[in-house]
């Protein structure tokens, strides 16, 4: 997701902190839709009804708050807010002729908007959860407190409104006059709309400056509830058509739906490479005794001369990755997608990863870790933000048939198993890796492998794929970051890209791979799904799909955040 600069105050600060939730937004039927013109008449209408009751609720706001205001500057500048917001309604009609659509019939309140209305209403009448606000707003202090508490409460909408709008704005082509919403989108991308927002931002501030730290917590907890109604207000909007977000919904429980995710686990799930983690845990726990008093030569090993050990063996293993990266990245660019001529490269990176393991087995840096204390650092490992919420909600959600499966290189199936154990039962989840072969609950230095390389792990992703249930509709997804990654992307019905490897773009593109951000692929898709009357995730060869964060994976495949 594109960055926005909305200034360095409290609203800038909210928004930089909150802004990740724009993708549930963003991923919506209703916007993916809309992006891709071909959101149906009705469903349009539907929203533009709902949206005037929003309107006609923050026009209502801004008059209580206007109220509220001590200063005259700041009561002109929440008047001229509500102005805008006025003259907004009264030309409504026309405005909304004038991109194109019939007026829509009268339709009363759905859910999502009651609740949005209220909340907008209880705010600017100083009725806020969990603060103390009196019955009757007597001191010039306690209304300007629930003013700047108004403010807090809309600024996130009109933010979230033009960020949005510029994310689909940037797909569509100036010059195609055929997209429906043109007009409506480019509204909100006008200069105008951009203003208005930032002197919402500029007013809470004005606002915000007398206030105390726990009045400011108030308006942040206002600001986040306003985003998630948002989230919730555009998510319920009705769709009539075939849609291809959320991913769940597009498979059918009664013919056999099954989803079945499968991911990496070292940069993708987690934030650090695990083989540094088990290094550290082995360096930290060395120096003991044997029970008797005696030393062992293991024992006599300083961490000091473990740390040399595993330092020359990581600074080993850059160097002739790079070298290996090299090699192959020299030879002529594929005009076109070149699946043969990737394998016989990544062959190259199969030899290279078997021989540095095998280096660190001789070096015996494995070997005396405990189990519980490779556990116990798998249970502190911080994960990418949203993984274990993903995690949580596909293995919790009764409605979906799904598998999740982790292919990973690290050396220690238990590491990741830990990691991941606070996302739900560990027996659900289905981790295929190397392990550390133990003896009475202490490593012995040898690795059992079993995923050492592109290829292996493409032959555990097409084992599992062939035990499944022959009959039904399966979908598969993979999520990955890394080069060994590259063959299950590709042979997954939808490979998804996190985070920007450089190299592994670079191998990629050396053979012709097309890397797509999610967000306009799934806008592509969409415009295929009416185009061909199928949405069919077959997708060209040689295709991925780039993602930034665990969120737009969570907006993808789930839809909204709540």
């Amino acid at each position: 997701m594109g960055g926005m600069d909305v200034g360095g105050g409290i609203a800038g600060k909210l928004w930089n902190k909150f802004r990740s939730e724009s993708v549930f937004v963003n991923y919506t039927p209703f916007f993916v839709c809309l992006a891709a013109g071909n959101l149906s008449a009705d469903s349009f209408h539907h929203y533009i009804s709902q949206h005037v009751h929003l309107l006609n609720a923050f026009a209502h706001a801004y008059e209580l708050a206007e109220e509220c205001a001590d200063d005259d500057e700041d009561k002109k500048a929440i008047r001229n807010l509500r102005k805008y917001v006025q003259a907004k309604l009264k030309s409504h009609d026309s405005l909304v002729r004038e991109w194109g659509f019939e007026l829509p019939e009268e339709r009363s309140l759905t859910n999502a908007t009651v609740k949005y209305t209220d909340f907008l209403s209880a705010t600017a009448s100083g009725r806020i959860e969990g603060e103390r606000v009196p019955g009757k707003l007597a001191t010039p202090f306690e209304k300007t407190k629930v003013a700047a508490y108004t403010l807090g409460a809309i600024a996130p909408c009109m933010r979230l409104f033009a960020f949005i709008n510029k994310e689909i704005q940037a797909l569509l082509d100036p010059n195609d006059s055929t997209h429906i919403y043109k007009k409506w989108i480019d509204h909100y991308c006008s200069e105008n709309f951009e203003a208005y927002a930032f002197r919402i931002e500029e007013l809470l501030d004005t606002l915000s400056i007398s206030l105390t730290g726990e009045e400011l917590d108030v308006i942040e907890k206002l600001y986040h509830q306003s985003m998630r109604l948002e989230v919730d207000f555009f998510s319920s909007q009705p769709i009539i058509q075939e849609a291809v977000v959320p991913l769940s919904c597009t498979l059918d429980p009664a013919v056999g739906g099954e989803l079945s995710i499968f991911c990496d686990f070292d940069l993708t799930c987690t934030a650090f490479d695990s083989s540094a983690i088990l290094a550290e845990i082995a360096i930290i726990t060395r120096p003991k005794a044997d029970p008797d008093g005696s030393e062992s030569q293991l024992a006599r090993i300083s961490s000091a001369d473990l740390r040399s050990t595993w330092d020359a063996l990581s600074a080993q293993y850059t160097e002739e990755f790079e070298q290996c990266v090299e090699s192959i990245t020299t030879t002529k660019t594929a005009e076109t997608f070149s699946y043969e001529g990737l394998c016989e490269a990544l062959e190259q990176f199969a030899h290279f990863e078997k021989a540095a393991n095998s280096r660190v087995v001789q070096s015996g840096v494995l070997k005396g870790l405990n189990q519980e204390d490779i556990k116990r650092a798998g249970q502190r490992l911080i994960l990418q933000d949203g993984c274990k919420g993903f995690i949580q909600k596909i293995m919790k959600n009764e409605n979906l048939t799904a598998a999740i499966h982790v292919l990973s290189y690290c050396w220690c199936g238990d590491l990741i198993r830990s990691a991941l154990s606070s996302a739900g039962d560990v027996k659900a989840l289905n981790v295929h890796s190397n392990e550390l072969s133990c003896e009475d609950s202490t490593t012995t230095g040898e690795i059992i492998k079993k995923l050492e390389s592109p290829m292996e792990k493409l032959q555990a992703f097409n084992n599992i794929l062939n035990n499944r249930d022959k009959d039904g509709q399966h979908l598969t997804v993979y999520i990955g970051g890394s080069v060994g990654d590259l063959l299950c992307l590709l042979e997954a019905d939808i490979g998804i890209v996190m985070g920007s490897s450089p190299t592994l773009r670079r191998l990629g593109e050396q053979f012709g791979i097309s890397f797509v951000p999610l967000f306009s692929g799934l806008v592509a898709k969409q415009r295929e799904v009416v185009e061909v009357g199928s949405s069919n995730w077959k997708r060209l060869s040689g295709t991925l799909y780039t993602v930034s964060s665990w969120d737009e994976i969570h907006a993808f495949i789930l839809g909204s955040s709540s």
